[in-house]
């Protein structure tokens, strides 16, 4: 766990803005989580208040609370992003084989017959 100046000092360090302990209570706020000045944070505090930083943040709440100062980089490459063009659709990668799909009910292999022989 860590207070709130050595939570403000390691976002500073990330580089997405200079913040302070001021920052921190505001951050707090907008998280609906009371805070103050001599308040330790924890892993799961920490993280609703990287939640409301925007643009988000490269490391967890756990990352962030965790000692030693900083987080150990990863060996494994960050995953490819993934762009929206639209609503509901994913650009994934164009080489992908597509296979049409076939609405309706499943038919058996005869035809049904549109006369049917009486008795």
């Amino acid at each position: 766990m860590i207070n709130v100046q050595e939570f403000a000092r390691r976002l500073s360090t990330l580089g997405a803005d200079a913040f302070t302990g001021d920052d921190v209570v505001d951050l707090a706020t907008a998280a609906d989580v009371r805070i103050s000045a001599d308040v330790e944070i924890d892993a799961t505090m920490a993280q609703r208040l990287l939640d409301q930083i925007s643009p988000t943040l490269p490391v967890t709440g756990a990352q962030i609370a965790a000692s030693p100062w900083p987080p150990p980089q990863s060996s494994r490459p960050a995953a490819p992003s993934v762009s929206f063009s639209s609503p509901g659709a994913v650009d994934g990668p164009a080489d992908q084989l597509s296979r049409p799909r076939s609405s309706g009910p499943a038919r058996s292999g005869r035809r049904p017959s549109a006369r049917r022989t009486g008795s």
